[in-house]
Protein backbone atom coordinates (compact mmCIF):
# COMPACT_ATOMS: atom_id res chain seq x y z
CA UNK A 1 0.00 0.00 0.00
CA UNK A 2 1.21 3.51 -0.79
CA UNK A 3 2.48 5.76 1.97
CA UNK A 4 0.13 8.73 2.51
CA UNK A 5 3.06 10.76 3.83
CA UNK A 6 4.67 10.82 0.39
CA UNK A 7 4.76 14.36 -1.05
CA UNK A 8 3.85 12.91 -4.45
CA UNK A 9 0.62 11.53 -3.01
CA UNK A 10 -0.33 14.88 -1.48
CA UNK A 11 0.44 16.60 -4.80
CA UNK A 12 -1.81 14.14 -6.57
CA UNK A 13 -4.51 14.95 -4.02
CA UNK A 14 -4.23 18.69 -4.87
CA UNK A 15 -4.37 17.86 -8.58
CA UNK A 16 -7.47 15.68 -8.24
CA UNK A 17 -9.23 18.10 -5.94
CA UNK A 18 -8.74 21.13 -8.20
CA UNK A 19 -9.51 19.29 -11.41
CA UNK A 20 -12.73 17.94 -9.89
CA UNK A 21 -13.80 21.41 -8.73
CA UNK A 22 -13.00 22.93 -12.13
CA UNK A 23 -14.92 20.17 -13.88
CA UNK A 24 -17.97 20.58 -11.61
CA UNK A 25 -18.10 24.25 -12.51
CA UNK A 26 -17.22 23.86 -16.20
CA UNK A 27 -14.14 26.06 -15.72
CA UNK A 28 -11.26 25.72 -18.17
CA UNK A 29 -7.74 26.96 -17.47
CA UNK A 30 -8.29 30.11 -19.54
CA UNK A 31 -11.43 30.84 -17.47
CA UNK A 32 -9.48 30.25 -14.28
CA UNK A 33 -6.75 32.61 -15.46
CA UNK A 34 -9.35 35.31 -16.15
CA UNK A 35 -11.06 34.81 -12.80
CA UNK A 36 -7.74 35.11 -11.00
CA UNK A 37 -6.90 38.23 -13.01
CA UNK A 38 -10.13 39.81 -11.77
CA UNK A 39 -8.71 39.69 -8.21
CA UNK A 40 -5.27 40.91 -9.29
CA UNK A 41 -3.54 37.54 -9.62
CA UNK A 42 -1.75 37.14 -12.95
CA UNK A 43 -1.29 33.50 -13.96
CA UNK A 44 -1.41 32.33 -17.58
CA UNK A 45 -3.62 29.40 -18.49
CA UNK A 46 -0.53 27.35 -19.38
CA UNK A 47 1.13 28.17 -16.05
CA UNK A 48 -2.02 27.18 -14.16
CA UNK A 49 -2.30 23.94 -16.14
CA UNK A 50 1.29 23.05 -15.22
CA UNK A 51 0.83 23.87 -11.54
CA UNK A 52 -2.45 21.96 -11.24
CA UNK A 53 -1.15 18.96 -13.19
CA UNK A 54 1.91 18.78 -10.95
CA UNK A 55 -0.14 19.54 -7.83
CA UNK A 56 2.55 22.03 -6.81
CA UNK A 57 1.63 25.60 -5.90
CA UNK A 58 1.93 27.94 -2.98
CA UNK A 59 -0.77 28.04 -0.36
CA UNK A 60 -1.62 31.56 -1.46
CA UNK A 61 -2.41 30.44 -5.03
CA UNK A 62 -4.39 27.46 -3.76
CA UNK A 63 -6.53 29.77 -1.62
CA UNK A 64 -6.93 32.24 -4.49
CA UNK A 65 -8.10 29.43 -6.79
CA UNK A 66 -10.51 28.20 -4.13
CA UNK A 67 -11.86 31.74 -3.82
CA UNK A 68 -12.43 32.32 -7.55
CA UNK A 69 -13.99 28.85 -7.93
CA UNK A 70 -16.35 29.65 -5.03
CA UNK A 71 -15.22 26.54 -3.17
CA UNK A 72 -16.80 26.64 0.25
CA UNK A 73 -14.47 24.24 2.03
CA UNK A 74 -12.32 21.16 1.80
CA UNK A 75 -13.65 18.57 4.21
CA UNK A 76 -11.38 16.09 5.94
CA UNK A 77 -13.64 13.35 4.57
CA UNK A 78 -12.99 14.62 1.02
CA UNK A 79 -9.26 14.12 1.58
CA UNK A 80 -9.82 10.62 2.96
CA UNK A 81 -12.11 9.75 0.01
CA UNK A 82 -9.61 10.97 -2.59
CA UNK A 83 -6.81 9.03 -0.94
CA UNK A 84 -9.07 5.95 -0.84
CA UNK A 85 -9.65 6.37 -4.60
CA UNK A 86 -5.86 6.41 -4.95
CA UNK A 87 -5.74 3.15 -2.90
CA UNK A 88 -4.02 4.90 0.01
CA UNK A 89 -5.11 4.37 3.59
CA UNK A 90 -4.28 7.37 5.77
CA UNK A 91 -4.63 5.26 8.90
CA UNK A 92 -1.68 3.06 7.83
CA UNK A 93 0.76 5.94 7.55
Amino acid sequence: MNNANSNANWRQLVQRLLKAEMSRRGVKYQDLSQRLSSIGVNQSADNLRNKVNKGIMGADLLLQIMYVLNMRRIEREDIIDIFADMDIDLEDS
